[in-house]
C-alpha cells in the first residue's frame, strides 16, 4: 500500500508512504489517500484526521516515473484523481490537519492547503516547479494559494516556481501556525487533542461555510487546470523535459535525482 493509517485515540493519521519516492503521488496513491480520508469521515471513532507523509518529505509532487508520463489519458486520469482527493478532503466532515513535515512540492501543496489546518515544521518549504518542466499547476493550486495567500504569492508561485521557506509561508498567510523541530510533535499533538474536544457538528458547519465562501472556484479550477494540462502534455517542451528526465534516470546517480522532487509534478 502506498498509505498507511495510525490511529490515535480519536486522531487518524494518514500517511502517504512512499519515502523511496520522497512521498511522490501517481493515481492510485491520490485515490488511495481519498479512500482514507473518506473512511476516516465515515468512522465515529475518529474526531481529527491528520494527513501527512512518512520519511523526509510531506509529499514530493506527481510522480513522473510511470509507465507512460506523456500520455494525456495518464495526464486526465491522474488529474482527476488530484481533484477527487482535494476534493474529499474539503469536504470529510471531520477536521483535517496537514502535519508538513519536509517538502511539500507541486501537487504536495494542493495536499497541504485542502487541509483546514496546515501546520509546518519550520525546515519545510513549499514549490511548485510546473512551468520548470512546461506544466502549470493542478490539484486546485490555482484556488487553493490565491484563497490562502493572495493572488500575488500564487502568481510567485506558479510562474516563477520561487520556493517559500515555512516561515515565509506563514507570513504570506498560507499556512495556520509554523513549529520548530523539537516541538512540532508536541503542538501537533495538542492541536489535534484541542480538535477532539469542539462540538464536531459546530466544526462540520463551519468548516462547510468557510470553504463555500472562500473556494467557491475550486471546482472550476480543477476543470481548467485538467484542460490547460491536458493541452501542455502535448507540447514540445514538457515532452523535452521528460526526456530529459529519462536520461538523468538512466545514469548512476539517478536514484538520488529521481528523489530530488524538483522534476515532480
Amino acid at each position: 500500500m502506498t498509505v498507511s493509517i495510525v490511529d490515535d485515540k480519536s486522531v487518524r493519521h494518514i500517511l502517504i508512504d512512499r519515502p523511496e519516492r520522497m512521498n511522490a503521488v501517481d493515481k492510485d496513491t491520490l485515490h488511495n489517500v481519498s479512500d482514507a480520508v473518506q473512511s476516516a469521515g465515515e468512522d465515529p471513532a475518529v474526531r481529527v484526521i491528520v494527513l501527512s507523509g512518512t520519511g523526509r518529505a510531506f509529499c514530493a509532487g506527481g510522480d513522473l516515473d510511470v509507465e507512460d508520463p506523456l500520455s494525456v489519458e495518464n495526464t486526465a486520469s491522474t488529474s482527476d484523481a488530484a481533484s477527487r482527493c482535494i476534493t474529499t478532503i474539503t469536504r470529510v466532515s471531520r477536521p483535517v490537519v496537514a502535519a508538513v513535515r519536509g517538502p511539500a512540492v507541486g501537487v504536495g501543496v494542493s495536499l497541504a492547503l485542502a487541509a483546514d489546518l496546515t501546520v509546518v515544521r519550520s525546515d519545510a518549504f513549499f514549490s511548485m516547479p510546473f512551468t520548470s518542466i512546461g506544466l502549470m499547476p493542478d490539484g486546485g493550486a490555482t484556488a487553493l494559494v490565491a484563497a490562502s495567500a493572495g493572488r500575488a504569492i500564487s502568481m510567485r508561485m506558479s510562474l516563477l516556481g520561487e520556493r517559500l521557506s515555512a516561515q515565509e509561508a506563514e507570513r504570506a498567510g498560507l499556512v495556520a501556525a509554523v513549529y520548530e523541530r523539537d516541538v512540532f510533535e508536541s503542538e501537533l499533538e495538542e492541536l489535534t487533542t484541542r480538535l477532539s474536544g469542539i462540538s464536531l457538528d459546530s466544526i462540520i458547519e463551519t468548516k462547510r461555510a468557510i470553504n463555500e465562501a472562500s473556494l467557491r472556484e475550486l471546482g472550476n479550477a480543477f476543470a481548467r487546470e485538467r484542460d490547460g494540462q491536458i493541452r501542455l502534455t502535448t507540447r514540445d517542451d514538457f515532452r523535452s523535459a521528460i526526456l530529459a528526465f529519462t536520461a538523468k534516470r538512466s545514469r548512476p546517480e539517478s536514484a538520488t535525482n529521481a528523489r530530488s522532487g524538483n522534476v515532480d509534478r
